[in-house]
């Protein structure tokens, strides 16, 4: 199946390096980020994954969970944490799943054929709490995910959800945003944007983040 932004993330029932996880279940009221690999003991991916265990303080301060994906069983799940930790210099602390069937796989679009009719993509699904799919990037085998980009567009996301803005190109955490056009009412502009804004087209008007 394709998945689209906004679908509702598929659940499903899947072992793991933590024991069998109910998808739905385990991510509970929090925000989720779902990234598959190749395959065990691959040198882009144990760096990844290295780094989503160094950010656990970050992502638990977004309220969000990471959850790996690979194809190979839980035993070599177990051998390749091992090395994540001794080369990376962290402790993985979040499940990878033991997808062996291609279940998860296959519910996500993760086996694309014209890349590799076997082994999963390298794709990354930013998953919020009411179980919508907000964020898909699939990345090529020879390029490592950005996680400081998956921490921008989560912060995005969840400021946007709770105000009437959106980001601009480049914005990180602290900088104007952009109210939404479909915003007219003077009135309600100024009470919820006190600070004030500033139109540099009547399309284009940019106020300082409103929860700083």
């Amino acid at each position: 199946m394709s998945i689209r932004l906004g679908d509702l993330a598929p659940d499903f029932e899947q072992d793991s390096s933590q024991g069998p996880i109910h998808f739905h279940h385990w991510l509970g009221e929090a925000w989720g980020v779902l990234f598959s690999h190749p395959a065990d003991f691959t040198p882009v991916c144990t760096t990844e994954l290295g780094l989503t265990a160094s950010l656990a303080p970050q992502f638990a301060a977004r309220n969000v969970k990471a959850i790996a994906l690979s194809v190979d069983p839980v035993e070599s799940h177990q051998r390749w944490i091992l090395d994540i930790n001794e080369t990376q210099n962290t402790q993985v602390n979040f499940p990878i799943l033991a997808d062996a069937d291609r279940k998860v796989s296959q519910l996500y679009d993760l086996i694309h054929p014209n890349a590799n009719d076997t082994l999963t993509v390298r794709s990354l699904f930013v998953i919020d709490p009411q179980k919508k799919v907000r964020l898909i990037i699939t990345y090529p085998a020879s390029t490592g995910r950005n996680f400081n980009e998956i921490l921008r567009v989560i912060d995005s996301l969840q400021l946007t959800d709770s105000h009437k803005v959106a980001t601009p190109a480049n914005w990180q955490d602290g900088d104007e945003v952009v109210i939404v056009p479909s915003l007219k009412d003077e009135a309600e502009i100024q009470r919820r944007f006190p600070k004030g804004y500033r139109a540099v087209r009547p399309y284009l008007r940019l106020t300082p983040q409103p929860n700083r």
